[in-house]
Order: structure tokens, then sequence, then C-alpha cells
């Protein structure tokens, strides 16, 4: 299968856009020059895919021995730097441009000398995360990244050329003697954001941390705060849960919710809130304020009260998140019809990789492998409302059709949990906002309500063991921020409420005869065709509505068992029931048992095509590069 013509079109263009090499070449064919000399004068860094650097000075010649701004376009190096977002699928984007630009045009100081190299942890660091993106497409890391040649250690001075990615503006020092529960109520600025998060999980250093799941487009981290008894570590039979805000960049409220969310929890705890730690203490829980930054960056641009319906909805790309996900749900309509076959843990079509994938989608489908999530939900706006899986109608055709998972009790369990015990969706009038709704108790089958592809709350149930609902908070995308305040009282119990929700139903551990975990084990619930798998110590959770239930236990090269449980109602609390496979009499097996499976098991990597090589038996990337011939780059390839 050949490369995506959109790639390849980029790839020609800044092949064909170089301009000619007006230096000596080295052995190796490039433009090159005597090595940089201190003192050398600066002047203005005047290379477009370098001109979002920290600095605005350089000088020449470079380390490489380019000795102008010309001889550094004509390079295949430069040429590499400008399209290796499209090479790397948006991985490591910005950072690796950045990285490189410190090399081919280093920073200038107003003195006439050239700075400190930049540091050499930091490409350390860049290449054992970017590493992977270039082994998927056969590429060899770059020789101009090698960190121990062209970088400086931190007793040299060197300095970061990645610092401004963190858009950190000087920080506020909040006034002193503030209560431990003090929240400001306001809207957050990137910067303000980040930095609140960061204070959070200072303060609170013993039950929270932060961590980012990657960068959008533009370069923003993907901050997450976690919130625990053991921040950082999976604890057994705890379940997981993820909040995710601001997934279209206009719809702020879920973002500034989250925040506060973040900050009531930290200080509640720190008041001794029993409800509060207790829910820490039994709940690994990742609050994600703003998955699409770039978005919520041309919104705010607007301002509250000003912004459009859409503008700031899209990524920087121009991608709906919330359409960018695989669409798994065609997939389980054509499985649900044929008996035999699995129609949960959906492997990912390979098509879908040649498409546009932003990496803020693939951050999150990264995301749900790092963890053993059970329960999320994604904060919108727009209405009021919470909607629930399937997102796609079971019938192409039609735009509204309600369109049930296979846990369509469960779901509207979760939906209620957050509905019910908030005050503007109970409610009764009818002209207040999403007052349609208000005959359904104001939750809906998201197909009912309308149809789309390619959403995150099937993609979750369908793909992993998670269940995702979707909470629309409101009528108003960007509230003033008066607004705010009423907003958080509406949803403080709403969310707590759905928080506690991931023990519902059952937990427990799947072991052989010998006490040993068994990861990938299958638990089944007799009438409801969605099995979910264990983790890998063993552990699992299957979220269940009160009643008597039928579940089931296997393994490859195990016999099953089987057990009849009943779930009280009103129980507040997983009931735990653990399983003991034993061995068939031949030596158990990896992965999952049972009825056969359409496809490859999940996957987040490009389908094997995108990496084979071309029929010169290099890789479908290297024509494009050659046409630097005579003087091709050959240190891109590894072999």
């Amino acid at each position: 299968m050949p490369p995506p013509p959109l790639l390849l079109a980029v790839l020609a263009a800044a092949v064909a856009a170089r301009p000619g090499c007006q230096q000596t070449r080295d052995p190796a064919g490039d433009c090159r020059g005597p090595p940089a000399a201190q003192g050398a004068a600066c002047v203005d860094l005047q290379l477009r895919t370098c001109a979002d650097m920290a600095y605005n000075r350089t000088a020449f010649p470079n380390v490489l021995g380019h000795r102008s701004r010309e001889a550094v376009e004509a390079s295949p190096e430069y040429i590499l730097l400008s399209v290796l977002h499209h090479l790397l699928e948006g991985q490591c984007n910005p950072d690796l441009r950045l990285l490189g630009c410190a090399v081919l045009a280093p920073r200038c100081d107003n003195g006439g000398s050239l700075a400190p190299r930049p540091c050499r942890h930091v490409c350390q660091a860049l290449r054992e995360a970017c590493q992977p993106a270039f082994d998927a497409i056969d590429m060899a890391w770059p020789y101009f990244l090698d960190c121990s040649r062209y970088f400086a250690g931190e007793e040299e001075g060197c300095y970061d050329p990645l610092q401004q990615l963190q858009g950190l503006e000087p920080e506020e020092v909040p006034p002193s003697g503030l209560p431990p529960n003090f929240i400001r109520f306001v809207h957050h600025s990137y910067s303000q954001m980040v930095r609140v998060l960061q204070r959070t999980a200072a303060r609170c250093a013993h039950v929270a941390r932060t961590y980012s799941i990657g960068r959008s487009f533009e370069g923003r981290d993907l901050l997450v705060i976690e919130l625990s008894a053991r921040p950082g570590q999976h604890e057994l039979m705890e379940p997981e849960v993820k909040l995710i805000g601001n997934i279209h960049g206009n719809e702020v409220a879920g973002r500034e919710l989250l925040l506060y969310l973040a900050q009531y929890l930290c200080g509640e705890y720190l008041l001794g809130n029993p409800r509060v730690q207790r829910l820490l203490n039994t709940t690994r829980i990742h609050l994600l304020p703003s998955m699409n930054p770039d978005g919520y960056e041309v919104a705010a641009a607007e301002g509250a009260g000003y912004n459009g319906w859409t503008s700031g909805r899209q990524n920087a790309q121009n991608l709906d998140l919330n359409r960018n996900f695989p669409d798994l749900t065609s997939e389980f309509y054509r499985l649900a019809a044929a008996r035999g076959t699995r129609s949960d843990h959906i492997p990912i079509p390979q098509h879908y990789w040649w498409g546009k994938v932003a990496p803020e989608t693939k951050a999150i489908m990264k995301w749900m492998k790092t963890a053993p999530f059970v329960l999320s939900a994604s904060l919108h706006g727009g209405d009021l409302v919470v909607s629930y899986p399937f997102d796609l109608s079971k019938h192409p055709e039609e735009e509204k059709m309600f369109s049930p998972t296979p846990d369509e009790k469960m779901f509207k369990l979760l939906a209620r949990a957050y509905a019910d015990v908030h005050p503007m969706m109970m409610d009764r009038s009818e002209h207040r906002c999403g007052g349609n709704f208000l005959s359904r108790g104001s939750i809906i089958n998201g197909a009912d309500w309308y149809s789309f592809t390619g959403g995150m709350s099937d993609f979750n149930y369908l793909y992993s063991n998670c269940f995702e609902i979707t909470v629309e908070l409101g009528c108003v995308k960007f509230p003033p921020e008066e607004a705010l305040y009423p907003l958080w009282q509406q949803n403080k119990e709403s969310l707590l409420s759905f928080l506690e929700m991931a023990q519902q139903g059952i937990k427990g551990v799947v072991t052989d005869k010998f006490g040993q975990p068994i990861r990938n084990a299958r638990i089944s619930v007799k009438g409801i065709r969605h099995d979910i798998t264990t983790a890998t110590d063993g552990d699992y959770w299957r979220l269940l509505p009160p009643g008597t239930h039928i579940v089931i236990a296997q393994a490859p090269g195990y016999s099953k068992v089987i057990k009849r449980v009943t779930i009280p109602l009103h129980m507040r609390k997983a009931g735990r029931v653990d399983f003991i496979l034993q061995p068939l009499g031949g030596r158990a097996k990896k992965g999952h048992p049972g009825p056969r499976r359409s496809g490859p098991e999940p996957s987040l990597e490009p389908p094997g095509a995108r990496r084979q090589p071309s029929a010169n038996g290099k890789p479908w990337w290297w024509s494009y590069f050659a046409s630097l011939s005579p003087h091709r780059p050959r240190w891109l390839l590894k072999y």
C-alpha cells in the first residue's frame, strides 16, 4: 500500500523547493564549510522552519559547517526538519524540529558570539521518546541529533531549546493565608492551567502528580493530574477513572470544571473530608482538563460571550477530535450479526492510519494502553444532557435511531448518576437550557440524539474495558466568568457521584492454581455480549447493574469457571469475585480465548505495509530524499 498522496506531495514540494548548494561538499555530498567560529557576527534568523525559536539571531558557519542561510535551506537536514511532522504523523512535533533548529541555526548572543550549545539531557530524553516513531518508518536517527556530539552538559552552561514549548508566563504568587480549599473561579490560559495543575500536585504531593500524555499539534503538553493514594502506580483491584475536557477547543466549561475539581479534591483531602479521602484511597483518578489546547487558543482570542459556534472547535489541523477516532462501531454491527465472533476489543482497521490522525487523538489512544481504565467521561458544551453509546446509528441512513450497546442498562445507570443529582438537569421547566430532554430525564442514547462516526465514547467501549459517557454541560460553550462559580456548584455533586460509580459491580483477581495471575483472561456475563479482560496483574473490574448475573472466567489452556453473582440494590462498594482456573492438562497458552476474532490483535501502530521497503529494497520515503542526487543523505538509512 503506498503512502498517503498528501504526504508524498509535501515531501516532493520540500525537495523541489530547495535552493542550490553554493558551498563545497563533504564526502557525504552535503553542503559544508568550516566549523563554526566563536565571535561570528550575529545575523537575523530567517529560516521559515525555525521561525518559532525562542531567539531571533543566529550565526554562520554552524557546527555542521553550513556557511549561510542558503546553505542551510539547501541541506537535507533542513528538508528533513520541514517534513518531520508529516513523516512521523504528528508525533514529537514540534520538539524534534526545534531541537534540530538549535543545531542548524544556533542561538547567537547580541554580543556577537554563539551561545552555549543545547542541552544533552534534552536531546537524550527526546531520543528515548521518539525513537519508536523513527523505527515505525524504518528511518535512522538523524546524525545531526547525535546527543554526545552536538550537545553539551549542564555543567557547560547549556540551554534548553524546548523551554518555550511550556508556554508558561511568569508565575503569579497566590496571596498567603488562603484556606486549603480556596479556588479562583476564573478562566485559565494555557499557562495558568499548567500552573494550577502543578501547584495543586505540589500541595498534595502524597496523593497527586502531573504527567503529560503527549503534545498537541502546536506543541502544547496534554497535561494530566492524577489523584490517588499512591500516585504513579496501579494498585491491585483499584479502578482507574479518567475525565477529559475541552475536546472541542471552544467548549471550555469542562476545562474549568476539571481544574476546579482537582483543586477541590486536593483541598478537601487535606481538610480530612471523609468522602474525598475514601474516594482517593479507593480510586485512581486522572483528569485531563484540555485535550485541545490549540483550539482553545483560537476560541479564547475571541473571548467569552463573543465566541462563535465553531471558532476553535477543531484542532490546529482543522480536525474535529471527536470525529477522529477509529470507527469500530460499524465493525461491531457487522460482527454482531455473525454467531461465534467476538465483538469486543475490536482491532483498529488498517485503513484508519492512512487518513489524518491528530497527535491529540493518538495520545489518547496510547494513554488508554498505559492503564486499565474502567470508567470515563468527556465533558462538552452546547446543550444540557448526558449521552451514552452508541453514538453511531445501527442503520447508516438513519440520522436518529436508538442504538444501544450490550451494556445499555449499565450505561443508563452511569448517565443517571450524573444527571439525577444535577439541579439544572432535573429542573422541570421546559424553557430551560436542554428542555427538550426533560421527558427523558436529561439522558439519551447518543445515536438517538444524532448519529456520527469516529467518536471517543464508542471507541473506548469497543477497543478497551472502559465505559465512557458524554456530558453536555450547558448551552453556552464559552460562558462568561461570572457564570463559572454557579457552573461548579451545579456540577460538583454530579462529578463526585460519577467518580464513585467506578465501584459499581464486581472486581477480583484471576489466577492459576499456584496463585499466579493470568493476564488477558476473559470475564463474560451471560446475556451481555461484551467481555472484559484482566489486566497485567490478573485483576479485573466489571461494571454491572444490580441483579443476579452468571459470570464466567476463562483463558486458553484452562477450564472455565462459572459463578452466580447477586449485586444488591444501592451497593456502594464493588463485590469481590475471584477466579482460580485449572489447567486442561496441556500447557496453558497466552492470549484471548473463545470465539474467533476478525483481524489481528488490537494495535496502535500504523499497518505494517507502511513500513515495507519499496521495490528497490529502500523505505518508501527514500526516493524523495534521493532526489537530492547526486549527493544522497544515506545517513537516513538504517543499513
